[in-house]
């Protein structure tokens, strides 16, 4: 494969930004396009249910490079207009753009519960800046929020409610908060915890109906009762953005379909971040990770890659952190489906501990809690399979 002339990256996400980064520190001096859908120049989506929603953290700092970096680096531009055609016979992005390789980095979108959407009443998704102000202006002392689905986004928005002073009522229809992922016992000292903090915790519970009046929202929920709020949040997860590559006729399946190089079905195309489903070498399936760390890495491996010469496996484990009230966890591994034994150090109760998930004796996955000297024990019991003493 011949060396680039011109990069164009779809999506004005973290991934794209690390793979601009990563092309111009790798010497790669030919065109280089970043289109976004947003207006923003590429941020951090962390802060929009941690610092920025809270109001602790300016924007700023969630931005990763400013305008002057851009020009510097004589990257093209182009933002607040999505991408809406993709020609890969002719190489061309946007009906007019010419690419030798081409990024998608795409992202994904919340869930949506048309119930809520058509129901006349407050709702609200987090997935941008606007959506993170928004949700900000609604939270305010006093205020009643109701958050359907215990899963991150809905527990870091549900813990960001109640610093802010809001009466807050999370419904999920699992027995246990971050249940898929977790597993009952931990998924029971996140419940504990939200408990401890005031919030008013449903589980084993689902919505069955959405309506609005009086600028509130009322949610019915599955054993008869109902909940009133000031405003809704639908928190039920995410959805990769496939419809360009899926118009391309690129192979998508729960994403961008790509290999352990994050190379897609066509050549010279790629994928990373939310929106790719990639194969990783360690674990021996595809794996799509909606992580901050994951877009990062991925992005620098896409460059390197789409640069032609030494091909770089995307093998890194995945990686996620969160940040609770007074709780802070790290997470290193992919989801432990199957797992047939939870080894757990360290206080429970205290909620300073660190977790291992295994089965048939080999770590899947492991995370600690309030415990900021395991990081590098977690990975490194995750990359070899084993516990160390």
């Amino acid at each position: 494969m011949s060396a680039p002339r011109s990069i164009v990256l779809v999506g004005g996400g973290l991934a794209a930004a690390a793979c601009c980064e990563t092309l111009r520190d790798s010497g790669y001096d030919g065109r280089l396009v970043l289109l976004g859908a947003e207006p923003h120049l590429p941020y951090e989506r962390p802060p929009l249910s941690k610092g920025y929603l809270l109001g602790t953290q300016d924007l700023d700092k969630a931005f990763v490079h400013d305008d002057a970096w851009y020009a510097d680096h004589d990257v093209e531009m182009s933002l607040g207009t999505p991408v809406r055609d993709l020609d890969l016979t002719r190489g061309v992005v946007g009906g007019r753009l010419p690419f030798d390789r081409l990024l998608l980095a795409t992202g994904a979108a919340p869930r949506r519960l048309r119930a809520a959407d058509e129901s006349g009443a407050p709702v609200h998704y987090l997935r941008t800046v606007e959506d993170s102000r928004r949700l900000r202006d609604v939270l305010v002392p006093g205020a009643r929020i109701a958050v359907l689905g215990a899963g991150w986004i809905g527990l870091e928005v549900a813990a960001a409610a109640r610093e802010r002073g809001c009466e807050v009522v999370v419904v999920e229809p699992a027995d246990q908060p971050l249940l898929r992922v977790l597993g009952p016992d931990l998924g029971a000292v996140f419940a504990d915890l939200h408990r401890e903090h005031g919030v008013d915790l449903r589980t084993g519970v689902g919505a069955v109906g959405v309506s609005g009046g009086d600028g509130r929202a009322t949610v019915e929920l599955s054993d008869g009762s109902s909940v009133s709020a000031d405003a809704l949040l639908v928190a039920i997860g995410a959805s990769p953005r496939v419809e360009l590559a899926e118009g391309a006729g690129l192979q998508v399946d729960n994403g961008v379909v790509v290999d352990e190089h994050l190379r897609a079905s066509h050549p010279g195309v790629y994928a990373a971040g939310d929106v790719a489903n990639a194969f990783h070498p360690v674990l021996g399936r595809h794996l799509r990770v909606e992580h901050w760390d994951n877009a990062i890495h991925q992005g620098r491996t896409a460059a390197v890659n789409m640069l032609g010469g030494v091909e770089e496996p995307y093998a890194r484990q995945p990686y996620f952190f969160s940040d609770q009230y007074d709780l802070g966890m790290e997470y290193v591994g992919g989801t432990p489906d199957g797992y047939d034994e939870l080894v757990v150090r360290g206080d429970l109760a205290a909620r300073v501990f660190t977790a291992f998930w295994l089965k048939d004796g080999r770590v899947l996955a492991g995370m600690h809690a309030n415990d900021w000297d395991a990081g590098d024990d977690l990975r490194r019991a995750v990359e070899t399979g084993r516990l160390a003493g």
